[in-house]
């Protein structure tokens, strides 16, 4: 498709040659993005989320006194100060939002592996255990893959 972002292309090529397919990428950026490939390396779309950054600062930029966090696990769900409290939102929140959107793409699409790739994915995936890879390198190794395969070095 033509809007599909070059990031989004890169993810599916790489997650698609390194785990075959169908399976499914979740890339944790300014957006959070899901890739559904098919088992022949076709890419059937995907969902576009904000990000957990963008959730954060979307939070602390509207809200006159709530300040600005990291996205860390909190110590636990149930805060017991302010800063506990937006850290539980938004990191529950966003691991509810990860593991419900997942599950529903692979009821439609049916058992594939699960690769999880960019800023937080490492972090989520501790949490989650829908994510069955992370791979820090994955939209470059897809980049690497296209480069190859217009150069007529890659099939």
């Amino acid at each position: 498709p033509q809007e599909l972002g070059a990031d989004r292309l890169c993810d599916a090529v790489a997650a698609h040659e390194a785990y075959g397919g169908p399976c499914l990428v979740l890339d944790f950026g300014t957006a959070l993005t899901w890739e559904v490939v098919s088992a022949r390396g076709e890419y059937l779309g995907g969902v576009i989320a904000p990000g957990p950054g963008v959730t954060a600062e979307a939070l602390f930029s509207k809200t006159a006194k709530l300040p600005m966090v990291a996205m860390t696990p909190p110590p636990r769900v149930i805060g017991k100060g302010t800063v506990d409290s937006i850290q539980s939102g938004i990191f529950y929140g966003y691991l509810g939002l990860v593991e419900g959107v997942t599950r529903r793409i692979l009821e439609e699409l049916g058992e594939a592996p699960v690769i999880a790739t960019g800023g937080f994915a490492r972090v989520i995936a501790e949490h989650c255990s829908l994510i069955d890879h992370v791979e820090p390198e994955l939209t470059l190794r897809g980049l690497h893959i296209l480069w190859g395969r217009n150069r007529g070095t890659v099939r």
